[in-house]
């Protein structure tokens, strides 16, 4: 699955500007509204919820807050390059300054962890990740998710 089918160039965020884990989601949450039609507060409680089991913070300064929410119809996802790092209570204990949300129809299944693993990979590969760190604009930073991964 290419990440061009989870991320639209309108969903790409390339300066947050948040003070931690708490706003970041809430800004997340809204973004992820304005883009699907669905309730902020929905969004909001799926991504609490699962950050509640333990961070999705998986290293390396990346985070991938995810859920699965029931009115989603497809696939969703959403990219944001934070303005500066900020703790995201991450495995690691480094703070986080990129972050992937995505959201999944509750039908999806074995699809959202599919996607999760995709992104998890992209983003882990050390080139793409100082990429996304280097680009300054939602349109670089898009060609950066969407580029081909060799040996996918």
């Amino acid at each position: 699955m290419p990440l061009s089918d989870l991320v639209a160039p309108q969903a790409v965020m390339p300066a947050l500007k948040v003070n931690g884990k708490k706003q970041a989601l809430l800004e997340l949450a809204a973004r992820a509204a304005e883009l699907t039609g669905l309730e902020e507060r929905d969004i909001l409680d799926v991504l609490q919820q699962r950050e509640k089991l333990g961070s999705t913070g998986i290293g390396n300064g990346i985070a991938i807050p995810h859920g699965k929410l029931a009115k989603l119809e497809r696939m969703f996802g959403l990219f944001a390059r934070l303005d500066r790092a900020i703790d995201f209570e991450a495995l690691d204990g480094q703070p986080v300054d990129l972050v992937f949300l995505l959201l999944a129809p509750e039908s999806a299944g074995a699809d959202h962890l599919k996607a999760l693993a995709r992104v998890a990979r992209l983003l882990r590969t050390a080139d793409t990740a100082t990429m996304l760190r280097d680009s300054r604009d939602a349109e670089a930073i898009y060609a950066v998710l969407t580029m081909p991964v060799p040996g996918t």
